[in-house]
């Protein structure tokens, strides 16, 4: 009688860069994807902090204009992403090198959700807790209120902050350092100092609290090499906020 065969564990290492592509041309290429996304609200974030002040101060996440002009942001705003997809695409090495294959929806979006349940509520209180101490600003994290589109440019904003924060920012630029013969930790520290830093405009309470987060997503990638769990967590994170905003935004501290 055969004995069963066991199913194959998923490795956690990544994948090898192509043959042919050398460290200084990944290198490049980091450099750019990064300089047309994160890396430039990295320092546009630094600028914020340093230049104005966080006590008692309020910031916009969504910028307050018109429909036409939400839809246009939404729109291009994802085009960093297009790049990392059509970079994998040109390379062969296929959108599963970033954790980004559609092969089990049901699963990522559980995984997704328990995610979000986890992250949630430290997230909540970091925020609360950093606004009273002022050092935070004041976040109000939706479209202008007020009209019926609020809602949906709500969702639509926030998928595009989960996808280019988690397909650029963990599956693409952890992979990336990896495969440059950076270690697990420097990779992960590496994205998740990079989510603290384009959060800084929010205050040293939006920088602890997305560093924190970055790790801990960081790690969740390189142990699982799943990417959509995290978009969906992020989705449902932003979403949330969003709506707790609306509800409730008269009774927060710093309103």
């Amino acid at each position: 009688m055969v004995a069963p065969t066991r199913r194959a564990k998923r490795s956690r290492r990544p994948p090898p860069r192509s043959e042919g592509v050398s460290q200084a041309t990944l290198v490049e290429e980091c450099i750019l994807v990064l300089s047309l996304s994160l890396l430039a609200s990295a320092v546009y974030a630094i600028i914020s902090l340093t230049s104005a002040p966080v006590k008692g101060a309020t910031v916009f996440v969504v910028p307050q204009v018109g429909l036409a002009t939400q839809l246009a942001n939404f729109a291009f705003g994802l085009a960093p992403v297009w790049l990392v997809v059509f970079l994998l695409r040109r390379s062969g090495e296929g959108l599963d090198q970033i954790g980004l294959a559609f092969n089990r929806p049901r699963r990522d979006l559980g995984t997704g959700v328990v995610l979000f349940v986890i992250v949630g509520a430290a997230g909540i209180g970091i925020y609360l807790l950093s606004v009273a101490l002022g050092v935070n600003r004041f976040v109000v994290p939706v479209p202008p209120l007020g009209h019926w589109w609020t809602i949906p440019v709500l969702f639509l904003n926030a998928a595009q902050a989960a996808l280019i924060e988690e397909v650029i920012v963990v599956g693409y630029l952890i992979t990336r350092l990896q495969q440059l013969q950076l270690s697990e930790p420097a990779a992960v520290g590496a994205s998740a100092l990079l989510r603290g830093a384009y959060h800084l405009y929010q205050g040293w309470g939006g920088f602890a609290g997305n560093l924190a987060l970055g790790l801990f997503f960081g790690l969740f990638f390189t142990r699982t090499r799943r990417t959509w769990p995290l978009v969906v967590a992020h989705f449902l994170l932003d979403v949330g906020a969003g709506i707790g905003y609306i509800l409730f935004r008269k009774h927060l501290p710093g309103s």
